[in-house]
Formats: structure tokens, sequence, C-alpha cells
């Protein structure tokens, strides 16, 4: 997918649609099933067909079970420095990782839509005091529903952004050229299957 995007520059919203809703579905999958991504990117989805409109998540390394209560981890996020998610850069080294998997999803919406990261510089200090301050622009020639959705994500507090599932409910996939065809493939693991083997991963510390 990262080098399909490359190659593309950026993507019309139609297609677009299409191939993040199984991406996000992918996630919202995982996440129902407490496993957490951590290294939410691109490259980590790549194309099941020759006409490049089925995406599968390729593997789940990085990715831990969650056996608490709760989704928080500890450390850094297991992630390129363009997806940290501003949670990641605090000193307390402890944030949630369903939340810090939703940030790197709206990086990746972003990236499809406008050809490149949201959060840019020359080196690392000056990207990450971006992703602090939660400072990007989105360009105006997106529609009003696709803009929505980024800024819906990308919310500097975690606990505004919104769940993988309701990021499948928002209204830039019921467009008539977008997503509803995509919604019987949410959570679908038969043998068109959007996931790897939810025992592949290894269980959270």
């Amino acid at each position: 997918m990262q080098t399909y995007v490359q190659t593309s520059r950026s993507l019309e919203e139609d297609e677009a649609s299409q191939l993040f809703h199984q991406m996000v579905s992918a996630v919202a999958h995982c996440h129902c099933h407490d496993v957490v991504l951590r290294d939410l990117k691109l490259r980590r989805f790549v194309f099941k067909n020759k006409e490049r409109s089925r995406l599968m998540l390729a593997s789940l390394d990085d990715a831990c079970i969650m056996d608490r209560c709760d989704d928080f981890l500890y450390g850094k996020h297991s992630c390129s420095i363009y997806y940290t998610s501003p949670e990641d850069l605090l000193e307390e080294g402890k944030y949630s990782g369903k939340a810090a998997d939703v940030w790197s999803l709206g990086v990746m919406l972003y990236t499809i839509l406008v050809g490149r990261y949201p959060f840019t510089g020359s080196d690392s200090s000056i990207i990450f005091k971006k992703i602090q301050r939660c400072s990007f622009n989105i360009p105006e020639i997106l529609s009003p529903k696709a803009r929505c959705l980024i800024q819906s994500i990308l919310r500097q507090d975690p606990s505004e952004r919104l769940r993988a599932e309701e990021i499948l409910d928002h209204p830039w996939f019921s467009s008539p050229n977008s997503g509803n065809v995509w919604r019987s493939m949410i959570y679908c693991q038969d043998e068109d299957q959007v996931v790897p083997e939810l025992c592949s991963c290894d269980p959270g510390s």
C-alpha cells in the first residue's frame, strides 16, 4: 500500500474510502479481540488481488494481546516517526494502545488523500513538536466529510478520538461512490480474511 500511494501521489476519495474501510475493519477486528497492533503504517497492508482493490494486514509483528481490563501499555509505542502519537511523546510512559492505533489510522488516511504525511519537518524534533501540538493543515480540496473524519481521528486528546469501530460508521463511507459495498467485510474472518491468525501475536506485558 505504501508503494501504491507513493506512486499515485494521492488517491481519489471513492477509491480511498474503499481501501481505508478495509484497513479500519482489520484494526477494529483486532481491537475487538483485545489485540493492539502498535506499529500500524501503510506498509503493513498489502493488496490481495491484481486489481488493487482488496487489502489485508500482512502480519501481526509487534502486536500484543491485552490481558488486563484496560488497554493501557507502558513504554514507547512501536511505530515510525511519522506515525507517533502525541501521548507517546509524554514522559509518563502510559498510554492507550487502541487510541494510539487509531492515531496511526488517521495518519494513514491523511497520507492516502493528501499524498504526504500530516506532520513533516527537516528533522525528528520538528516533527515531534508538530505532533505534540497536533499542528497540521487539511487541504480545502478534500470533501467536508473527509476533513471531518480526519479531524475526528487526529485528536490530541486520545479520549476524544473515534474508536476503530466508530470510524466505520462515519458518513464519509456512506456517499454514493464509497464504502457501502465494504460494510459486509467488517470483522469478516473466513476464506477472505483480512487479518492474520490472532494466535500469532504475543501476550501483552
